[in-house]
């Protein structure tokens, strides 16, 4: 059984540790310091934009599913694009489908209809899909440049390294580990901010293609369906013109 004072002076004992980070914030210059904040602001910044990516692709999955049961069950395009959300990616898409068929008037009838359709919705569809890309490419950088932030920072440790052994004179561990130990505290932390941004950046890019694949076919369907509607009213409008001229000459 062990003594009960050693026991208690063992327990009582706090062995602090000279290479941690408390050591390298006290003991770097302003170097290391400059550099474990941009390290900590660029690892920051790439959890903000996962986190915010991954609320903005479902709050627009979850509009896709709204678009599939009310849009298409509407007696028309407008009262299926009023039972949109107001913010939503799939009612801005419907808007301007339906904008471009009721604009083109003036010059933009020298267009084809089904072109100048088509151009609107794919302007609409591009623009949900730069909204959706916004933040990736800090992402990409972060991912980046993050181990070579890290390894500047091990280079300046082994720097601070070799000034103390010319200093000493003598390569001695105590006048190695702490600047040795700074420097890896570096590369660690520099990893530590690549290797998330990397992975976030590849699933969230592998989301916003399954994402915009639904986009994409809404606004085909809606091509579609514009166009439909205008070849139903120019064919009605077309068979009324015929039955009134053959009224006219029956009497």
């Amino acid at each position: 059984m062990a003594d009960p004072v050693i026991a208690t002076h063992l327990a009582a004992e706090v062995i602090a540790n000279p290479y941690g980070l408390d050591a390298l914030w006290a003991q770097g210059d302003f170097v290391a310091k400059g550099t474990l904040i941009i390290l900590l602001l660029l690892s920051a910044a790439s959890w903000y934009v996962i986190f915010t990516k991954l609320y903005e692709q479902e709050k627009l999955r979850r509009h896709a599913r709204e678009a599939q049961r009310k849009f298409w069950i509407a007696a028309g395009i407008r009262e299926g694009a009023d039972a949109l959300d107001p913010n939503g990616a799939f009612r801005f898409i419907a808007q301007s489908g339906l904008n471009a068929k009721e604009r083109h008037v003036g010059l933009l009838e020298h267009i084809d209809l089904n072109t100048w359709i088509g151009q609107s919705i794919q302007r609409a569809v591009e623009n949900v899909q730069t909204r959706l890309q916004d933040g990736l490419a800090l992402l990409a950088t972060v991912g980046s440049t993050a181990p070579f932030i890290g390894l500047f920072g091990t280079v300046w440790g082994i720097y601070h390294a070799l000034t103390a052994i010319g200093i000493a004179g003598q390569a001695s561990i105590d006048k190695v580990a702490g600047p040795v130990g700074e420097s890896l505290i570096m590369t660690a932390i520099g990893l530590a901010v690549a290797v998330p941004a990397v992975l976030g950046y590849n699933w969230l890019v592998r989301r916003n293609k399954t994402a915009l694949d639904e986009v994409r076919a809404f606004g085909a369907d809606l091509h579609a369906t514009l166009l439909g509607g205008e070849t139903a009213h120019s064919a009605a409008a077309s068979v009324g013109v015929a039955s009134a001229k053959l009224a006219v000459a029956r009497g």
